[in-house]
């Protein structure tokens, strides 16, 4: 199995996008591009090629799910897990996300200390 080490984390609000870079770099080791937008998310993927992306479902203009439609549509994006980071973790709304094609969902607010943690259990359980 490879080895995670490229994550791309598309998230608007800036002071999560900072917490959640500190907390996958210096706690989990892993090189972290952070995105503002589904958009900059879409446009950055090709030269990136992360191995998993982090992507926040509440966004202005392209909100999580149209973002996770448009990033399947890339050969880049092949086989590559996407996990959603929301506040909304409703039984409901987190298989909804499930069918959409998520590989986890991680809930908001998070835990920096186990954010890497959690990450790593999502990639190795989609590689089994």
């Amino acid at each position: 199995m490879n080895k995670l080490e490229r994550i791309m984390h598309i998230e608007d609000d800036p002071s999560i996008q900072e917490v959640a870079r500190v907390a996958l770099e210096i706690v989990g080791g892993f090189t972290v591009k952070s995105c503002e937008s589904g958009a900059e998310g879409l446009t950055e993927a090709p030269s990136f090629a992360p191995q998993l992306v982090l992507l926040d479902v509440m966004m202005p203009g392209m909100d999580g799910p149209q973002t996770l439609v448009e990033l399947k549509k890339l050969s880049c994006m092949e086989g590559v897990p996407v996990v959603f980071m929301t506040a909304k973790a409703q039984t409901q709304e987190v298989s909804g996300y499930h069918d959409l094609g998520a590989a986890g969902v991680i809930i908001k607010p998070f835990d920096p200390m186990t954010l890497s943690t959690q990450i790593t259990e999502i990639w190795n359980s989609w590689h089994d």
